[in-house]
């Protein structure tokens, strides 16, 4: 009676899911279920076989990508469980997979001019933003590349990572896609604190991706800069002079960049950076903010002027000094604007206790274009709101000092004849060349 009841259970065992593939005459050839860490290491290897077949197998790595996700997630979460170091010769095949995935043409951004035109006032301009359909894709690729960091020797990585690698990598930092950017900001992060060999060649490639700026519309500015804070924080004291021309050269003449809104926190956190490591870069950092003053964009100016502020609370009172009457001539044409919202964010700059202290250490040398800015906003300027608070300037300035402000104001009565007769000059001159062009 026992001999019939089990040969039923026989044939029900042999109707298992591999029984099925071990039938099947052409089997698909799908990667067998990986098996718990705890029973059995994982096999990376077998893994990126299987990638590097059908990455090789496919012309178009994004169709392979497309079509076997659920394979980059197994090599991810593969990576993640292997233990560090990785063997050396797996190194090389992982990377060339993730190079061949991630480093394609990014789409061409419209021209910067174009752009410019299109955008009706300049002080909306930002940088155009595009989300990419493949990002699902993408980001896996991200973090396998991160995995495959993290347990890689520093020594195999520096024989396995080339600078065509490392010049790709920068350059995919002018994607459109925000989310891609903030991805690869955190492995050039990672990299950079492990290939201590190929800093100075990092160092360069980010340097000439920031002088293209406005090539690339501003993209991917704000990151790089983020990585540069950080890097900045490490330089040691006394500066190298590869690290004062990084602040010369490169991040000052990006305050002329038509994309400098959307970077200016970066930036100048950057800045300060460099003021508070050594006070005498000050010098350098007003002679650059006055050279590349914005002329037209009203925008730039309230941000720039809150940078000088920010700056003088930075400097101490001798480094103030060196560059007082500077810093004051700026701020004295603020004030006089035609925009109010330039000259009401100059206006208020002396509502700041520490900017008045620091100025009231100087008044001889920056009260007199001060107070010309004063007089011709009281007689001619539009806004009342700027009047008013003009006014309270005004009033502000004869209490620190009113014998000097005294002065000023009769010398400035003194030279109002003079600057008419200039004036005059001036017009008759014109009316000659006009005089002289209609012959």
């Amino acid at each position: 009676m026992g001999a019939p009841k089990t040969a039923p259970k026989a044939k029900k065992k042999s109707t298992t899911l591999r029984r099925l593939f071990d039938l099947d005459p052409n089997p698909i050839p799908l990667p067998l279920p990986r098996p718990p860490q705890s029973e059995t290491e994982p096999e990376p290897e077998s893994a990126t076989s299987v990638l590097l077949s059908l990455i090789s197998s496919s012309s178009d790595p994004f169709s392979a990508q497309e079509t076997n996700r659920q394979t980059i997630s197994q090599l991810l979460s593969t990576l993640r469980l292997c233990k560090k170091p990785l063997p050396d010769h797996l190194v090389p095949p992982l990377l060339s997979l993730l190079s061949a995935l991630l480093f394609r043409p990014l789409p061409p951004q419209p021209d910067p001019l174009l752009l410019l035109l299109l955008v009706v006032d300049v002080d909306d301009y930002f940088p155009p933003l595009s989300f990419s359909p493949s990002w699902p894709h993408l980001t896996l690729i991200y973090d396998a590349l991160s995995a495959l960091l993290a347990i890689v020797d520093s020594k195999s990585l520096h024989s396995h990572i080339t600078h065509s690698f490392l010049s790709n990598l920068t350059a995919l930092l002018h994607s459109a896609d925000p989310r891609e950017r903030h991805k690869l900001k955190s492995t050039y992060h990672q990299l950079y604190s492990q290939l201590t060999g190929e800093r100075a060649f990092m160092r360069k490639s980010m340097r000439n991706a920031l002088l293209e700026a406005d090539r690339h519309c501003g993209l991917g500015v704000a990151e790089l800069l983020e990585i540069w804070g950080s890097i900045i924080n490490g330089f040691v004291v006394p500066l190298k002079e590869e690290h004062k021309s990084l602040l010369k050269r490169v991040l000052m003449p990006l305050h002329k960049s038509r994309g400098m809104p959307g970077f200016y926190k970066q930036l100048c956190y950057c800045v300060f950076q460099f003021v508070e490591k050594e006070m005498e870069l000050g010098e350098v950092v007003v002679e650059g903010m006055v050279r590349y003053w914005p002329v037209a964009n009203c925008h730039k100016e309230v941000l720039m002027i809150g940078e000088l502020e920010e700056l003088v609370e930075v400097l101490d009172s001798h480094q103030f000094g060196k560059v007082a009457v500077r810093i004051c001539s700026r701020i004295a044409n603020c004030m006089s604007s035609c925009n109010s919202q330039v000259a009401e964010r100059a206006l208020y700059l002396w509502s700041n206790e520490q900017f008045v202290e620091m100025a009231s250490g100087v008044m001889d040398q920056i009260l007199p274009p001060i107070v010309e800015a004063i007089e011709n906003n009281l007689s001619s300027h539009w806004s009342k709101s700027i009047h008013h608070l003009t006014t309270s300037v005004k009033k502000l300035l004869e209490e620190m000092e009113p014998t000097l402000y005294s002065r000023c104001l009769e010398e400035i009565k003194n030279q109002e004849p003079i600057a008419r007769q200039e004036e005059i000059k001036r017009r008759a001159m014109w009316e000659m060349v006009e005089m002289a062009g209609r012959l």
